[in-house]
């Protein structure tokens, strides 16, 4: 009589694949949804930042800040220059965590601000935008592009 092998039959590694591709299928829209989340809670936490950096900055300098930039790094502060947020928000336009932000400052001397972040990719980086000004009120569109006239965060 033949001796039988040990091991695995073709037929039960092919089960064992689809049962992990299954659990795949399942498992990967779950975490980019999570992800999309988590990219925008940080555009709202930045928002929240850059609105307390624009007031700090106007009772610095005695106006709000005409660009992202004005806010950004420097070895001595200045209006042009204050040294209120790191390298990576201070451009113009700023993009983090799937979120472009843009700054759009209003009046000489600028006496307000409108605050926007747009996901770089709708659906895949953020799905909703967030839209704020010198009120310090974070608005949220489901739709993309937020407004003044969108619905307020609680």
């Amino acid at each position: 009589m033949r001796n039988r092998q040990k091991g695995f039959s073709l037929i039960e590694l092919l089960i064992v694949v689809a049962i992990i591709l299954i659990i795949a299928a399942i498992a990967i829209p779950n975490l980019l949804r999570a992800k999309m989340a988590a990219n925008e809670a940080s555009a709202v936490a930045t928002l929240r930042t850059l609105n307390t950096s624009a007031v700090a900055y106007s009772t610095t300098y005695g106006a709000y800040p005409t660009h992202l930039t004005d806010l950004g790094p420097a070895s001595t502060p200045s209006s042009t220059a204050a040294d209120l947020m790191d390298a990576v928000l201070s451009n113009d336009p700023a993009t983090k965590s799937g979120y472009t932000f843009v700054w759009v400052g209003t009046g000489t001397p600028v006496s307000s601000y409108t605050l926007k972040a747009t996901p770089v990719t709708q659906g895949v980086t953020g799905q909703r935008g967030f839209f704020t000004d010198q009120s310090g009120v974070i608005r949220a569109n489901s739709a993309g592009t937020a407004t003044s006239s969108s619905t307020p965060l609680s």
